[in-house]
């Protein structure tokens, strides 16, 4: 599969929404594209370099969709877009107008698991948070008594590292997420 690659200081985990502010030639011209197919293009973590230059990226990452735009004030693009599937970034090519294109190969999805007893406080600490977030979290479907799901939000809403944050994408283990997720609250708690 050949997709557009968007390297970014983030980390887009399925199912999470990611708002983005358009202002590069580039990545107008992809967004323009993506809407016009309905395509995804792929979200990927920087290892070094920087969002408008050229950057070094991590393998793994997920397809993002467009689930939203406007103009903003500012004249600027905005988009938000919604996190799909993880994949393995296989080769890339930037092209002249400095796009990045990359041949991915998707990996399996992370099958729904019903959230343990020990981790339901969780649950709910994060419907909470969630309510507090506002727009972007409303359009997501909420799942709750996913461990899967509910791993995946608190790891990109929590101010982890980035790095652990990459590892924890890479990794496609849910009850290892909520265990880390766990700690580290414990650890605030304090």
């Amino acid at each position: 599969m050949r997709i557009p690659i968007f390297p970014l200081n983030t980390v887009l985990f399925p199912g999470g929404p990611l708002p983005l502010r358009i202002f590069e030639a580039r990545y107008l011209d992809m967004v323009s594209g993506c809407l016009k197919s309905d395509s995804p293009f792929g979200v990927v973590l920087i290892r070094e370099g920087a969002e408008t230059g050229a950057a070094s990226t991590h393998e793994v990452g997920t397809l993002a969709r467009i689930s939203d735009w406007y103009q903003g004030s500012d004249g600027l693009l905005g988009v938000t877009a919604t996190g799909e599937q993880r994949f393995r970034l296989m080769s890339s090519e930037r092209q002249s107008d400095g796009l990045n294109i990359g041949e991915v190969a998707l990996l399996e999805a992370e099958e729904p698991l019903p959230l343990p007893d020990e981790y339901l406080a969780l649950s709910r600490m994060l419907g909470n948070v969630l309510d507090d977030l506002g727009r972007l979290y409303e359009a997501p479907e909420r799942r709750l008594d996913d461990a899967v799901w509910v791993s995946y939000r608190f790891m990109e809403i929590l101010p982890i590292d980035l790095r652990e944050k990459q590892l924890s994408l890479e990794g496609g283990d849910a009850l290892a997420r909520l265990a880390l997720v766990h700690g580290l609250l414990d650890l605030v708690r304090g």
